[in-house]
């Protein structure tokens, strides 16, 4: 309880209950922050990369990993990872994030994706049946330097150039749109009210025609063409693709070892169907009440193992099938296992209690608009072990643009669209204030990134490498081409 003195209009004394209010530093004291961490880390020393001598073994961290995941799917993941430099990439979040904790950090925390490559964006639907370009994947998000995202985006977009056949002045101009749409665009972002950012987004229906304008005729195709598949991936879709009527009742249709029914996984004597339903009943409980009821209105009727993406192989993966008005009415939920991120062995454990959670929370955060199914629980797996999923729609208009098809004019348009979809992100959870100063008016930023995602590629391209070396001396199995 505290006592004021009120201005000369009100009585002489009064007495307010409740907390004291909280002083917010003025944007004048927040661009000075930022301003004061190009000390700390000058601009300039963004672009380093020199590997420290005891540098931790890339494909030892790989197997760290495997082994908390599904030991007969693990050879498809060294599989999937050893077919390029990009691959192998996309699977090694845990690498580079161990690379970028011995970096220097600017000490502006946002909510990191912690595994920002372009094949990590994409397009989406909103629960009103809009179409937006956002974010994508969100298992190892934690609070975080702003830069370690960052460099991952540039890195990826080196990467992803070298496996098209870029030229280095080609990948330079690709990494260069990237980070200087993400610093012009954070610098729009930093003097927006909070709802006016919140309710930022890229809406593809209104901003296509204008894309399409900018870039070259193939470009503008192939953007089109990945929004006519987002429109046509729903849910009756996903049905009419993964499952078929069997005498009588709707079944996710077998494809092994990629797609596996309960039925050829459980050990005998499991009664699957009362272990599934408990787990939706906790992860009902993670919806707000109007999408609870909705959920509730879907049964239970099948489900499988399913192997999903690069780095998320062997990670424990389900698609449920549920059905509605009748077997015709099909919502088919995966339910993706949430492990501890790879950032928390660098920047702390998560505030949450479980990881599915914190994938949730993280997600809802950085995106524009999240799925309405988005939610988390935590069961105790057929062998007895407690494990944190979290739960979202298998498909719902959902598609991305396959780097392999991009010309130097497609990446730098999608790297454009990249990197200012991941500063509204980062404006969204952090100092949008203090970042924009940090990164000032100059391209300094840009070009810094740009040399490191080119010495970061040539890291990524040793560490290939060193896993295709192990595979082929059986250090690790593998099962490429699945």
């Amino acid at each position: 309880m505290t006592s004021v003195s009120p201005g000369p209009a009100g009585p002489t004394s009064a007495t307010v209950s409740g907390p004291p209010s909280r002083v917010r530093p003025g944007t004048a004291e927040r661009a000075a922050v930022g301003r004061a961490a190009r000390r700390l880390v000058p601009r300039a020393a963004l672009a380093a990369w020199d590997p420290p001598a005891d540098r931790e073994d890339p494909v030892a961290l790989l197997e760290e990993q495997s082994a908390s995941r599904v030991p007969e799917l693990v050879p498809i993941r060294y599989g999937r990872m050893m077919a390029s430099p990009f691959a192998f990439f996309r699977g090694g979040a845990a690498i580079m994030a161990a690379d970028l904790a011995a970096s220097p950090s600017t000490g502006l925390h946002v909510q990191l994706c912690g595994d920002a490559h372009l094949a990590n964006f994409g397009v989406g639907a909103t629960p009103e049946r809009a179409l937006v370009f956002d974010l994508n994947d969100f298992d190892e998000t934690l609070p975080g330097p702003w830069e370690w995202d960052v460099k991952r985006l540039a890195a990826s977009l080196a990467v992803a150039g070298r496996a098209n056949g870029f030229t280095d002045a080609e990948r330079q101009q690709v990494v260069l749109a990237c980070v200087e749409r993400y610093r012009t665009a954070m610098a729009e972002f930093a003097p927006m009210g909070n709802l006016e950012l919140w309710y930022s987004r890229i809406s593809v229906e209104p901003d296509l025609p204008r894309f399409s304008a900018e870039v070259d005729r193939r470009t503008a195709k192939e953007a089109r063409k990945v929004v006519a598949k987002a429109w046509r991936r729903d849910a009756a879709q996903a049905a009419a693709r993964l499952t078929a009527v069997v005498d009588g009742h709707r079944r996710i249709m077998a494809d092994p070892p990629l797609v596996v029914p309960v039925e050829d996984l459980a050990p005998t004597g499991l009664d699957f169907d009362t272990w599934m339903r408990s787990a939706l009943a906790a992860y009902r409980e993670s919806l707000s009440g109007e999408r609870r009821h909705l959920v509730e209105q879907f049964d239970y009727a099948h489900a499988a193992r399913k192997v999903v993406g690069v780095g998320s192989v062997g990670t424990r993966a389900w698609i449920v099938l549920m059905v509605g008005r009748d077997d015709d009415d099909a919502l088919l939920l995966q339910a993706k296992e949430a492990q501890t991120s790879v950032l928390e062995r660098h920047l702390g454990p998560s505030t949450y209690p479980q990881h599915g959670q914190r994938v949730v929370e993280g997600q809802r955060l950085m995106q524009a608009a999240s799925d309405i199914t988005l939610g988390w629980t935590r069961i105790a797996g057929v062998d007895g072990v407690e494990r944190d999923f979290y739960v979202r729609q298998l498909r719902d208009w959902k598609a991305s643009w396959d780097p392999a098809t991009m010309n130097p004019t497609a990446m730098v348009a999608y790297g454009r669209v990249c990197g200012q979809t991941l500063a509204r992100a980062h404006a969204r959870s952090g100092d949008r204030v203090a970042i924009a100063a940090y990164l000032g008016s100059g391209d300094n930023v840009a070009r810094a990134l740009a040399a490191f995602a080119e010495a970061y590629a040539d890291q990524n391209e040793r560490d290939h490498a060193a896993l295709v070396d192990a595979i082929r001396n059986g250090q690790v199995g593998a099962l490429p081409g699945l």
